[in-house]
């Protein structure tokens, strides 16, 4: 073969590209391979107890039973009919999940939901809530009770909430730290964040907290939570909550959508606020954009359509909540809010009839894929890496099982871990 390039051009290129490829490998370097939950649970901070992931539990079981069983309502909600398994199945697997591990992730509010039975918030009462949080919480932890990621939401970087938030924040991390330690899901959400400054602030006070607790660097990891039009557009056109991600320093895990607060900073009406309004598309587009590549979750928010009251506003809340959550996963998020315990009920039945009904047709695909087998269909590289994430993520949540995977794919879950994470694998022939 003729070549004429000498190697002095490749040389040349990869001068012209080394700061762009050290760009490139330090701010997107794709997933890490961490567990993100389905969903975060939001609880009042004055409400927090060790027990109160097992009540919630069986409070959705209790309001599904109410209702004729989770069977009955996954046939309601039409659950069953996204996939090919019975209504039965999904139901057991639901169930099991409501038993064992009801919340993935829980957030105590000491922000907008925090309102203590008086109505009184000063500083003598949230010493109080956060102090009696802190201290149940050490009580799951010892106990093994407690959900796999948790954490608390304090009060926003802004002028008028910054040394409440600020103050609770510390009194949480060194009240565990003196109590036995930090949590391996440790969580933190900043509310409300206008401008990359309060990026930069939270960076240092995480450093100053891990300094004053002597605690590993960058231990301490933070969401954002986008709730205002100032992170989705800046003043000069740009998109701040991409530059979010970068100003953490390797320190923001998570970007969160805030259904209410970014609606109505934009001025629709309280009747029109929902996670499926064009406004809330349009932010959630962008904060998709922004975290393509960094390695950084995204959660969709909530809706406050309640499932509660009588029958027919129970049915009604239900089938607009599995919608949601379908509509969500359907957009490449994969995670959201649930506000109440019902909720869970709709969760974790359309999240469990997504990955299920996606689970036949892309373990075909991949199986043919890695194999080699003659298909329809001529997948890429990139697209194994979409139909292995989407069954590898079925199965961290409990919708799919390590056998009926392995015995589908002909391969190890470990394999179709690697295949989801870009990772070289071996093969199995």
């Amino acid at each position: 073969m003729t070549r004429r390039l000498d190697d002095a051009v490749l040389t040349d290129v990869d001068r012209r590209l080394s700061a762009a490829d050290a760009h490139l490998a330090a701010h997107y370097p794709g997933d890490d391979g961490r567990r993100q939950p389905i969903h975060t649970v939001y609880i009042p901070g004055d409400q927090y107890s060790a027990s109160m992931p097992a009540q919630w539990g069986s409070a959705a079981l209790a309001a599904a039973n109410d209702a004729g069983g989770l069977d009955a309502v996954a046939s309601l909600v039409r659950a069953s009919n996204e996939t090919d398994c019975e209504a039965e199945t999904l139901a057991a697997l639901v169930e099991h999940k409501l038993t064992t591990e009801p919340v993935e992730d829980l957030r105590i509010d000491f922000e907008d939901g925090y309102s203590p039975s008086d109505g009184t918030v000063d500083d003598a009462t949230e010493d109080s809530d956060i102090a009696q949080a802190t201290a149940a919480l050490r009580v799951a932890l010892d106990a093994g009770t407690s959900t796999p990621f948790v954490g608390i939401r304090f009060k926003c970087l802004e002028a008028s909430t910054r040394a409440r938030g600020l103050r609770t924040l510390d009194m949480f991390i060194s009240g565990l730290v003196a109590s036995g330690g930090l949590p391996a899901g440790l969580t933190l959400t900043l509310p409300k964040v206008t401008s990359v400054d309060q990026v930069d602030a939270m960076v240092a006070v995480a450093s100053a907290l891990e300094r004053a607790n002597d605690l590993p660097a960058h231990r301490i990891r933070f969401e954002v939570q986008v709730e205002t039009p100032q992170a989705i557009l800046s003043a000069d056109g740009r998109a701040p909550v991409a530059e979010f991600i970068h100003a953490g320093q390797g320190r923001v895990s998570s970007l969160h959508y805030g259904t209410y607060d970014y609606s109505a900073s934009l001025g629709i009406a309280a009747a029109y606020q929902s996670m499926e309004h064009p406004a809330a598309d349009h932010a959630k587009n962008v904060m998709q954009l922004a975290v393509a590549g960094t390695g950084v979750h995204m959660s969709d928010g909530s809706t406050n359509i309640l499932p509660v009251g009588d029958p027919d506003n129970v049915a009604m809340a239900w089938k607009l909540h599995a919608r949601l959550v379908r509509r969500h996963l359907e957009r490449g998020i994969y995670q959201g809010w649930d506000m109440h315990p019902a909720q869970l009920v709709t969760r974790y039945l359309a999240t469990y009839a997504f990955y299920r009904g996606a689970f036949a047709p892309a373990a075909t695909r991949l199986r043919n894929y890695v194999h080699r087998h003659d298909s329809t269909v001529m997948d890429e590289p990139a697209t194994a890496r979409a139909l292995a994430s989407v069954i590898r993520r079925g199965s961290v949540c409990g919708a799919l099982t390590a056998e009926e995977i392995e015995t589908a794919l002909d391969l190890p879950l470990s394999t179709v871990r690697d295949i989801a994470l870009g990772r070289p694998t071996r093969s199995n022939q």
